[in-house]
């Protein structure tokens, strides 16, 4: 079902942290940013972005492709779901298998649909400290 040569190519999104990912026949080589999966850092980004990864692993080897993915913008949460989600999509464009597809959407939609929420902007004549924050009344 994967042809040789066959590159695809994909993008995935997490409030304001944008991520690219490229699949490509090779060696089972998984890198985020120019270091590989396995040394990046923090831990918990490192477990997001090896789920799609793992679930993948029914259905595709993954000892046969390389994953290269680059992303800016965003904090470490955010910039860690929008490569999950990158990768997702692009797995899913590069196999063309719906059981894929249904297995990433049964686990968890986001990875493929994406996640419109952004933080809500703070609002004119009141504090910095966020967008509904209010001064405390005091009665004395």
């Amino acid at each position: 079902m994967v042809m040789e040569g066959k590159i695809s190519h994909s993008a995935g999104k997490r409030r304001c942290a944008i991520a690219r990912t490229t699949i490509q026949p090779g060696k089972g080589v998984v890198k985020i940013n120019g270091v590989n999966l396995e040394v990046f850092e923090p831990k918990a980004a490192r477990e997001k972005i090896r789920v799609p990864l793992i679930l993948a692993s029914r259905n595709i080897d993954l000892k046969t492709i390389d994953v290269t993915s680059k992303s800016n913008g965003g904090g470490v949460i955010g910039t860690a779901d929008a490569i999950a989600s990158s990768i997702a999509r692009a797995l899913v464009e590069y196999s063309e298998d719906d059981s894929l597809l249904t297995t990433y959407v049964n686990y968890d939609r986001t990875l493929i649909a994406g996640d419109h929420r952004q933080k809500e902007t703070r609002k004119p004549s009141q504090s910095s400290k966020g967008a509904r924050h209010k001064r405390q009344k005091s009665y004395r």
